[in-house]
């Protein structure tokens, strides 16, 4: 079989494409995979280390803050779209998938105008303005969220399918990841991060966390914090006299997250799909920090979808207050059963067949 995986920009469009190509590769060895992107989006290095091969288009999007910055984008996306055309007719894929990002339209674009089946994944529990483009023409579209269908016009095409997590998310057990990590079976940690890029507003709250609980032999306190604001946290620590003890870890990124999650008694995160999905698998409870900055909200809804089930608290950033997340932080740690709860409504939202799914109805 012979497919092409496109996507771009975050991990949240790559990683599935990922675990949906490594699942096609167990199914059938001999399967030829090859990966369309960007240059400027994470592809360029997640991909690869991965063990696929990439090549890549140009491709841009509509800045609707910089209205001047669009002038060239026609130019971009004809360039974009005659690059695709060149890939597909020499790659000569029997299926292209694609799980979204800029890069990824140009190509499935293209490859249904050839004639060539398409499948698209959408993530989020409200729908992309490229997904919604795209549906027409597609065989299937999968869904990480029912609750996205309402967005689409051709329900007969949908499949809720999930998001696709790594193995490693189901597979990797909490004592070994202790083990791994040099926590002990009793100590209480959390976890804090702000997707790939980071989070400003998680650090800022989470240096408060760090002084709470700096020193206390019973927590350990894991906070990633993006390489864009890792010295700077640094710094501030520094300037407020604030020395970490050894039960904080401040990093500038977690390149093993199935291991923490897995070593995890509570998570404080942004709320992306791929987020999501891996936070659940795991069964990890949640505080959920939803970024505003993203369109139609869909952090927002995404992370709703397993508080309603129990399994998160939402705490919107405009609601955030830095000693407020201490507080709930003390609530939930004061409180096992809660925690149990939570997990146990988490782990209800998990994905674990999603590859599964798609897979079958690709695969046939």
């Amino acid at each position: 079989m012979r497919v092409i995986m496109t996507c771009g920009g975050t991990g949240g469009h790559i990683y599935p494409a990922v675990a949906i190509a490594d699942e096609i590769k167990r199914r059938e060895p001999d399967s030829d995979i090859l990966f369309v992107g960007s240059q400027i989006g994470l592809e360029k290095d997640l991909v690869p280390k991965s063990g696929y091969e990439i090549r890549f288009i140009t491709a841009g999007w509509l800045d609707r803050k910089n209205i001047i910055k669009n002038v060239k984008l026609p130019l971009t996306l004809m360039e974009g779209n005659r690059q695709s055309k060149e890939i597909l007719k020499d790659f000569r894929p029997d299926v292209v998938i694609g799980t979204g990002g800029y890069a990824s339209v140009p190509v499935m674009k293209a490859a249904q105008k050839m004639g060539i089946p398409t499948y698209i994944h959408e993530q989020n529990a409200v729908a992309g303005m490229a997904n919604k483009m795209l549906e027409r023409r597609a065989e299937k579209l999968f869904l990480g969220f029912a609750e996205a269908s309402g967005d689409f016009k051709h329900p007969e095409k949908h499949i809720v399918a999930g998001n696709p997590v790594r193995h490693e998310f189901v597979d990797t057990g909490r004592k070994a990841a202790r083990e791994a990590l040099g926590f002990g079976d009793e100590d209480f940690v959390i976890l804090a991060f702000g997707g790939s890029q980071g989070a400003g507003r998680i650090n800022r709250a989470m240096m408060k966390v760090i002084e709470r609980f700096n020193g206390d032999d019973g927590v350990r306190v894991c906070l990633a914090t993006g390489s864009y604001y890792y010295e700077a946290i640094k710094s501030e620590f520094a300037d407020k006299g604030t020395v970490p003890a050894d039960n904080i870890m401040i990093l500038e990124y977690i390149h093993d997250m199935a291991k923490y999650l897995a070593a995890s008694d509570l998570v404080i995160s942004r709320s992306g799909a791929l987020t999501v999905a891996e936070v659940t698998a795991c069964g990890r409870p949640a505080i959920f920090i939803p970024s505003p900055m993203v369109t139609g909200n869909h952090q927002y809804f995404n992370a709703k979808v397993v508080a309603d089930r129990g399994g998160a608290v939402v705490i919107e950033e405009k609601d955030l207050d830095n000693d407020g997340l201490v507080g709930e932080i003390e609530r939930l740690k004061g409180d096992p059963a809660a925690l149990e709860d939570m997990a146990a409504g988490s782990l209800s939202c998990s994905p674990a067949d999603a590859t599964k799914i798609i897979c079958d109805s690709i695969m046939g």
